[in-house]
């Protein structure tokens, strides 16, 4: 379908109409004047200067043409000035699926080295990408977006059907990348803010931390009690150790600390408070009991929308005006113009 942006622009095509008007007024009352002073009285003194010239009266071929170069360039720029559009439908579809979104703890305490994979040990952090990873993976259809939080919490990924991309954000994540702090209650809250413009009934927020909350402005249970409010169900998946001393590496090398510690109290809390439900990560049964239960839930309905891209096609009649103008330098009067200055025809 065309459209034009300025389509008021057409109004530029009565100007040479206008033009020719104002024209012929001022031709006709200067042949009234000359008539008045002459005394030569035959009716037409052109069609008698062409009789003596042997040309035929009326218009030439070499004044058509002009004419007609002249006309098709003035066409050829007013078309381009009103900005003609080719307008492409694009369809978005959107299946029925879930809206989950992940909050993922990227402090300092996720670099802890408190779990054991085929013999050897891995942080807090790793475990969450294999595990998250996996999730990600198998809830093909759903809308899925990523928060991260440290000192403060982030969106990394809003709502989205592409979870190939949600996964590679997730994999490229590092901890300490938003501060040292654990600001779980501000991350919940910021979830329970995009998911809250989803339709309700598939509002799901998964929280991946440790369950110590160290930064932040919202306490973690009086954001779980805004998110039952909203409509929105917890699951939180505790990342962590009961160990006494959790060993770490800071500054290069490997040291143990105390205060690393894994508040599980505070997570199932948290999901209780949702009508959610509290999983450890080292769980091999935490991601299907989770999608079973997410799957219990009622999807968001399918919708579709259809938006025009505009191609701009004010190329062509532009293009059509420089030919214009170039034949109309070529052959000035309708005659070819040879280097040399001199026209033949």
């Amino acid at each position: 379908m065309i459209r034009f942006q300025w389509p008021w622009m057409v109004l530029l095509l009565l100007l040479p109409t206008l033009q020719w008007l104002l024209a012929r007024r001022r031709l006709g009352a200067l042949d009234d004047y000359r008539q008045r002073r002459t005394t030569l009285l035959y009716p037409s003194l052109a069609r008698l200067e062409a009789v003596f010239r042997g040309q035929r009266p009326g218009l030439s071929r070499g004044s058509l043409l002009q004419f007609l170069l002249t006309a098709l360039l003035w066409l050829g720029l007013t078309l381009a000035l009103m900005r003609p559009q080719w307008l492409q439908p694009y369809t978005d579809e959107k299946v029925e699926g879930y809206d989950l979104m992940l909050a993922v703890d990227a402090s300092h305490s996720m670099e802890a080295l408190d779990f054991t994979v085929n013999g050897q040990q891995v942080s807090r952090m790793q475990v969450v990408k294999g595990v998250m990873g996996r999730f990600i993976e198998q809830r093909e259809g759903d809308r899925v977006g990523l928060v991260i939080f440290g000192n403060q919490a982030f969106v990394l990924s809003p709502l989205t059907l592409d979870r190939r991309m949600v996964r590679q954000l997730l994999d490229n994540l590092v901890p300490r990348i938003a501060g040292d702090g654990t600001a779980m209650g501000d991350a919940i809250g910021l979830g329970i803010k995009k998911l809250r413009e989803r339709p309700p009934g598939s509002r799901v927020l998964i929280l991946v931390a440790d369950g110590e909350n160290t930064a932040g402005t919202i306490p973690p249970i009086e954001a779980a009690r805004l998110a039952a409010a909203e409509g929105v169900r917890i699951y939180a998946i505790g990342v962590g150790s009961h160990q006494e001393e959790v060993p770490i590496i800071e500054e290069g090398r490997l040291v143990y600390r105390s205060d690393l510690g894994f508040d599980e109290a505070t997570m199932k809390r948290i999901a209780e408070a949702t009508g959610g439900a509290y999983f450890r990560a080292s769980d091999a049964n935490a991601l299907e009991e989770i999608s079973r239960r997410i799957n219990e839930l009622e999807k968001s309905k399918a919708e579709s929308r259809t938006i025009w891209v505009p191609r701009p096609l004010y190329r062509w009649p532009l293009g059509v005006a420089l030919l214009s103008l170039l034949l109309l330098g070529l052959f000035p009067g309708g005659r070819w113009r040879l280097p040399s200055g001199r026209f033949h025809g």
